[in-house]
């Protein structure tokens, strides 16, 4: 029997966390994503702690009234000034099982315009 779309993204979700860990010279940047918006955050694996954190509800990303993929660029740029801001350049991305296109891609494109490295 086939899996669900949810159990895939979930199986897919445990072999990418096998093997990307975040640390707090290099964190873990995952990526949610429901049918409306797309959240991000900055997470020390190690600590378990999470640094920091954006999402396509943030009161300024929400006033842009913008398309969902460019909601996710500016969700990328958003979490790229706040991680500069807690002195991180370089991250470890963490898809979380999506597939690298669409508003998962946009959100790491947005990333590196806001100058993070990964």
């Amino acid at each position: 029997m086939a899996l669900s779309k949810e159990g895939r993204r979930l199986r897919l979700r445990r072999r990418i966390r096998k093997t990307i860990s975040g640390t707090a010279q290099r964190p873990r940047l995952a990526v949610f994503r429901s049918n409306k918006d797309i959240y991000a955050q900055l997470i020390d694996d190690v600590n378990g702690k999470t640094i920091t954190a954006a999402s396509s509800r943030d009161k300024d990303i929400e006033a842009a009234k913008v398309n969902k993929v460019e909601a996710a660029k500016l969700v990328g740029k958003a979490i790229a000034d706040k991680a500069s801001k807690a002195g991180v350049e370089s991250i470890s991305f963490d898809r979380g099982g999506y597939l690298y296109h669409g508003r998962v891609k946009s959100l790491a494109e947005g990333a590196r315009e806001g100058g993070l490295k990964f």
